[in-house]
């Protein structure tokens, strides 16, 4: 689990509704993405159902990602989670983390897929390539690497 998120709200969507989840508990043995987006941004659009096929193919058992939104409303960020993203994790809208992840993992444009070790420390910051270019790796095979990675 990533400690840096530990303390941090997050929040799923169940039933259309947002719900707060221990980060800690849910996040625990998984490998984790931060994936910076939002629902303005063309690239985001195009890549998000790309990541949602990935996550539903690999499975949340053992990969899990976290949304940090770059949306300009609480009501953007629950559109682009209804309409476009999988059954995935996010911090809410206009959460102080938002800008502290950001800024901690230097994210200069979105979309921007960043997987991280239990230690918060990055593993890569460039996942969203990896996830494009499937064709030279399938997901199970991709995910084993990031797993071990972030146990090394």
């Amino acid at each position: 689990m990533a400690v840096l998120l530990k303390e941090k709200t997050v929040m799923k969507m169940e039933n259309g509704e947002a719900r707060c989840i221990n980060a800690e508990e849910h996040l625990r043995g998984k490998v984790v993405a931060l994936y910076f987006s939002a629902h303005w941004c063309p690239p985001c659009r195009n890549f998000t159902p790309v990541l949602k096929d990935f996550y539903e193919e690999v499975g949340q058992d053992s990969f899990e990602v976290v949304f940090v939104s770059f949306d300009h409303s609480a009501n953007d960020l629950k559109e682009y989670m209804l309409e476009a993203h999988g059954d995935w994790c996010f911090i809410p809208f206009g959460n102080p983390a938002i800008k502290e992840l950001s800024q901690m993992y230097g994210v200069q444009g979105i979309p921007m897929l960043v997987i991280i070790k239990a230690s918060g420390d990055a593993v890569t910051k460039n996942a969203r390539s990896d996830v494009m270019g499937q064709a030279s790796k399938s997901p199970a095979q991709l995910l084993a690497e990031w797993k071990t990675a972030c146990a090394n």
